[in-house]
């Protein structure tokens, strides 16, 4: 527990929640982060990944209620008004070049001829305009919120790899000097949100309407998380600090386009998919090869010794249970990338971009059979 570091004011049983724990002496010298507090890890740190989980829920909310459902309403609801007076207008222009307004008006018994809705502006919304375009507001604003929080943990992950002893094109020396303790402040704080992040979207996955890869996307949550607690206990934090920055960068541009798409920005959705294609395709088809292999090659590295006291824990099993995890994320992240692929064709072909990965929610199938 933290108690020097904690406000006076936090009663004492709350200190893990809101601080760092396990705060010790910082290394005799340092690689990287040599201003830095310095930190173990313990049991404890599941606090402050409680109290993250909190806060994502919170701001999640926040920002999809109060910001991003009532920007894409306003959006939307002006774009469609704006679209009915321009093909009102247009009709209003063909009848009277072709002569005929106010004659097919009089017989219709409709004096205001092909506006046709007695409002004068043609602009009125219908019911089920009015549905479609909330269950486009819906899924804008809770794309927003994946946006905007991995541009910033993204961002936050640059930096902490910016500062660390590693190379991307060269991940074998995120294994060199084995183990890495005492954590630096950034690195744990870094390594516990993006934790707290993956079993916050468990939640979420389990709460919302299950879409077509509802499966997919719980395994490779379960394996991530996994992944994650068990580098950051056994000291794997390095690769893992590579992983994830490498991870997050195209995890920015799919919920990006698919917000164009929600908005009826079609030209900017296919533009942003395509940059979500390449980004995911060096990073996690290339990049993320490179670190599988650098793993691969650690065996040779590494010394496979089971000393806690030291912080070493790498034994054979513990090796081919975090290698094959590695694998296995690597293959559903195939599976996807076939998937990306067949998106890419429809864009190639002037279909337009469509996320077949995670968009066929059961409210469109149910759309699709009231319209036959």
């Amino acid at each position: 527990m933290n108690i020097d570091q904690a406000p006076d004011w936090l009663p004492r049983p709350l200190v893990p929640f809101f601080t760092l724990s396990y705060p010790t002496a910082p290394p005799a010298q340092p690689d990287s982060f040599p201003d830095s507090k310095y930190y173990g890890t313990g049991l404890l740190d599941g606090c402050i990944i409680i109290t993250a989980i909190a806060v994502m829920a919170v701001l999640r909310d926040v920002t999809r209620v109060f910001v991003m459902e009532p920007f894409a309403r306003w959006k939307l609801s002006r774009d469609l008004r704006l679209a009915k007076r321009a093909q009102a207008a247009r009709s209003i222009a063909n009848g009277k070049a072709n002569g005929n307004g106010k004659a097919n008006g009089r017989a219709n018994g409709n004096e205001h001829g092909v506006h046709g809705n007695g409002n004068g502006n043609g602009a009125a919304i219908s019911s089920q305009e009015a549905k479609k375009m909330h269950r486009s507001v819906i899924r804008f604003a809770e794309q927003g919120w994946s946006v905007i929080y991995y541009t910033a943990q993204w961002c936050f992950g640059l930096y902490v790899h910016c500062h660390l002893p590693t190379s991307v094109l060269n991940p074998l020396n995120v294994w060199t000097n084995y183990p890495h303790i005492p954590l630096a402040g950034s690195v744990k704080f870094y390594y516990l949100l993006q934790t707290a992040f993956y079993m916050h979207q468990v939640l979420i996955l389990n709460a919302e309407a299950r879409r077509k890869d509802h499966w997919q996307m719980m395994t490779h949550h379960i394996i991530t998380v996994a992944l994650m607690v068990g580098s950051y206990f056994y000291n794997y934090t390095r690769v893992g600090c590579l992983i994830m920055v490498l991870m997050d960068l195209c995890d920015i541009f799919l919920p990006l386009a698919k917000m164009f798409r929600y908005l009826g920005m079609s030209t900017l959705c296919d533009a942003t998919f395509v940059v979500f294609l390449v980004s995911w395709f060096v990073t996690r088809h290339v990049l993320f090869l490179l670190v599988i292999k650098a793993t691969w090659e650690a065996w040779y590295v590494v010394p496979r010794v089971w000393d806690p006291a030291r912080g070493h824990y790498m034994t054979r099993e513990i090796y081919i249970g975090f290698f094959t995890m590695l694998v296995a994320l690597q293959i559903i992240q195939l599976i996807w990338f076939w998937m990306i692929c067949r998106i890419a064709y429809r864009v190639v072909s002037g279909q337009g971009a469509e996320d077949t990965r995670s968009d066929g929610e059961d409210d469109d199938a149910d759309d699709a059979k009231k319209n036959d």
